[in-house]
């Protein structure tokens, strides 16, 4: 019989141990999101300048890392990111960070397909009994990443979250050449904005589209914080959960009774998920819950499985739309965002029997001098990253209301479209529309 805890000791290394094994031009990952390799990448800081041509990657980067801040110049290493957020945004201009487009359902294939890694750095769960380590909170490249990779050293931290999953949240001590003891800080929280005026106007209407036995998919904004809230209050029942994220909103719902996850076709009473980003309550909540899975990006992304549940409402923040119907990942010319799985359950919604895909969005925005402008336009501005294509758009939700654009002409749309735009910048959208020859005033008789 294997003895595990021997096999533990043998393979405990320093985390200064551990940052030898980078070498020269290696192409290395780091953990996904909040399970943030924070000891091994101190540790590596601290040898970087020995190093050359190091090619960075990771996924949701939720901070700098150490080794690029002692790095400015990026003569060491170059940082890249297969789901860029809120710190690429941040960074993109100083040309510290790059983006890997993709499509999320399709990531665990592209890179199990195209890329090798020869170090993988990963925070997980203590080891179990059978000497499992489980990927916690973030089981969606996880494990197509270890899989690509020719040394993998974990980082163990008590404050992972021993997360149940469908399949291939665990990595087994004998699959693992080195650990290193982590710090056990807690995980890094994420909280929504606070809600405004309009976002609550925005979930008003949102919330007429949700009914009984509603299979949900939802992000971690001030929006869907809303319509959690909206929905505990409310006479909804026997609602599902399928989401790419999960957060505190979805939490709330099944604490509050709403969700029981027992009319879905597919992982029936289950709480399905490929990454949970919120709070603390969060990260205890899912804890060796026996009704939350976590499954790779490829199944919970899959746009068949999603439709495989009934009624499914999936719920996506976007920046900016044009009068075709093409969604936007930024608000001007400057990417913010990866597009995520906004694609996957924009199609998976549709094919579900009785499915709404809503893309949802403020009016206005301000610009960096602070100016209001609109964020329904002609069309999109050079350099802006679409997540969406306009065919592909079903809902669009702002505070004035929300349009359906399936099956509807190019001037239908625009019509549509033009309607829940702020009415200060409407009459201009109407011009600019009969410009570009896809509205005109008698299309309305």
């Amino acid at each position: 019989m294997r003895d595990i805890y021997k096999e533990y000791r043998e393979k405990s290394i320093s985390a200064d141990e551990a940052a030898t094994y980078v070498k020269y031009r290696d192409r290395i990952s780091y953990g996904e999101s909040v399970l943030f390799p924070e000891v091994l990448d101190e540790a590596l800081s601290k040898h970087i300048y020995m190093l050359k041509g190091i090619d960075l990657r990771g996924a949701r980067f939720p901070k700098l890392p150490k080794v690029v801040e002692v790095d400015p110049d990026h003569n060491h290493v170059v940082m890249n990111d297969w789901q860029c957020t809120g710190i690429y945004g941040r960074l993109k201009n100083d040309e510290t960070i790059r983006d890997i487009p993709l499509c999320y359902h399709q990531a665990p294939r592209t890179i199990k397909k195209y890329h090798d890694f020869d170090v993988a750095f990963v925070k997980v769960s203590e080891m179990d009994k059978n000497g499992y380590f489980n990927y916690g909170v973030a089981n969606s490249l996880t494990n197509a990443i270890l899989a690509k990779s020719k040394c993998i050293i974990l980082e163990v931290s008590k404050s992972v979250p021993f997360c149940f999953g469908g399949c291939k949240e665990l990595i087994h001590i004998s699959k693992v050449d080195f650990i290193v003891e982590g710090n056990h800080d807690p995980l890094m929280e994420f909280r929504s904005d606070v809600p405004q005026d309009a976002d609550r106007r925005i979930a008003e209407y949102i919330m007429k589209e949700i009914e009984d036995d509603s299979c949900l998919q939802m992000g971690n904004d001030s929006v869907s914080n809303l319509i959690s809230q909206m929905i505990v209050e409310s006479d909804l029942k026997n609602l599902g959960i399928h989401t790419e994220l999960l957060s505190d909103a979805c939490m709330d719902l099944y604490n509050a009774g709403k969700v029981t996850n027992g009319k879905k076709s597919v992982d029936q009473f289950k709480m399905t998920y490929t990454i949970a980003n919120g709070t603390k309550s969060l990260y205890d909540f899912l804890d060796r819950h026996p009704e939350c899975a976590s499954y790779p990006a490829n199944y919970i992304n899959n746009p068949r499985v999603i439709a495989a549940n009934d009624k499914v409402v999936a719920m996506n923040k976007a920046s900016e739309i044009d009068l075709f119907g093409q969604v936007c990942s930024s608000g001007d010319d400057k990417q913010q965002t990866g597009a995520g799985g906004q694609l996957d359950f924009i199609l998976g919604a549709f094919m579900s029997r009785g499915g709404k895909g809503i893309i949802f969005l403020n009016s206005t925005y301000k610009d960096q001098e602070g100016h209001l402008r609109s964020s329904i336009v002609p069309c999109l501005n050079p350099g802006s990253i679409v997540s969406v294509p306009g065919p592909m758009i079903q809902y669009v939700a702002t505070e004035y209301g929300i349009a359906q654009l399936k099956g509807k002409t190019t001037w239908e749309r625009a019509d549509e479209l033009i309607n829940i735009a702020h009415p200060d910048f409407r009459e201009d959208l109407i011009r600019q529309a009969e410009a570009m020859r896809i509205w005109v005033m008698g299309n309305r008789h």
